[in-house]
């Protein structure tokens, strides 16, 4: 693999974090929203993501990450019987979304610090090419 490849890896990388840290911000901004119908409750938002493993077959040892897609989950909503909150349906329940703050918090320092390192990895790569074409002169 050459230095030019890793930092196709590490931008993947990069791009695919930031896509994990915008989903678990959107997951955190829409925790506390509250709703009278189950339809129309946030669900958390979760990015896949899978490395183009093609590209390896072909003879090349560079695996980028993509972002396969975005999936909401499939945890079940809170229902909270609250008769006086003005957005209670008929019943009386009003839905609260499927968000765990404490595992949100958790993923998103994972996110950062992935991104951290991938900068590190494109900073120290940066380096060895900088050294590499200094060595010709």
């Amino acid at each position: 693999m050459s230095l030019f490849n890793i930092f196709n890896v590490t931008g993947s990388a990069m791009s695919a974090e930031s896509v994990r840290l915008n989903t678990t911000s959107s997951n955190l901004a829409n925790a506390n929203s509250i709703s009278s119908s189950a339809e129309e409750t946030y669900k958390a938002r979760y990015p896949i993501f899978a490395a183009a493993l093609d590209s390896v077959y072909q003879g090349d040892a560079s695996v980028p990450v993509q972002l396969q897609g975005i999936v909401e989950s499939n945890e079940p909503l809170s229902a909270e019987y609250n008769p006086e909150h003005p957005l209670a349906n008929s019943a009386g329940y009003i839905y609260k979304p499927n968000v765990n703050v404490m595992e949100e918090m958790a993923n998103m320092i994972s996110a950062s610090r992935s991104y951290q390192n991938n900068v590190q990895v494109a900073d120290a790569s940066k380096q060895m090419l900088m050294k590499t074409l200094q060595m010709g002169k």
